[in-house]
């Protein structure tokens, strides 16, 4: 049975973007990036709501301007199957897999057929995951920038929530990893 684990980058007030609607911060060092890499590697597949799909996206194609770390990383996430959860999207592009309908029902089959992690990224996503009970693990990655308004990291309340790990990643990445109490 695969297991849900949500993480994303964000600022130390909360959020995951800000009121454009833009990445939180600059790109993270060539530690944090490598870390990322390993993470795309071993999960089974990706969950995204619409607008991290999106910007994920950018990772579709290889540039000649990447570095090596970034083509590995795109590499890494082009092989992996994405289920991409969306009312307004009408198709979606390679190794990806639209979900319109009933997503309780999508995400506990997928669950009960898929081994390993599945990575959710995307606020609004993981707040509907979270209210269905489904998200079995949070990975909050802290960076030192303060936005003061935006998307936040957690879409609403949230059940309590136990701390089982502390990594600190690069020189200024902090991950703090919380499963449901």
């Amino acid at each position: 049975m695969a297991r849900l684990v949500y993480g994303m980058m964000q600022s130390l007030d909360g959020y995951v973007d800000d009121v454009e609607g833009t990445l939180v911060m600059p790109s993270p060092d060539d530690e944090v990036f490598v870390h990322f890499t390993q993470q795309v590697r071993s999960v089974a597949g990706c969950l995204y709501g619409r607008r991290i799909y999106e910007t994920m996206r950018y990772w579709d194609e290889e540039r000649p301007s990447d570095t090596e770390l970034e083509r590995e990383f795109g590499r890494a996430l082009r092989s992996k199957p994405k289920w991409v959860v969306s009312r307004t999207l009408s198709s979606v592009g390679p190794n990806a897999t639209l979900v319109n309908g009933d997503l309780e029902s999508f995400v506990r089959r997928l669950r009960a057929e898929v081994q390993g992690d599945i990575d959710v990224a995307g606020p609004e996503l993981a707040g509907s995951l979270t209210e269905l009970g489904l998200i079995d693990e949070y990975r909050l990655y802290l960076r030192p920038y303060v936005l003061g308004a935006g998307k936040p990291y957690f879409a609403g309340p949230r059940p309590p929530l136990r701390l089982v790990g502390v990594d600190k990643l690069g020189p200024e990445t902090v991950r703090l990893t919380y499963v449901p109490d």
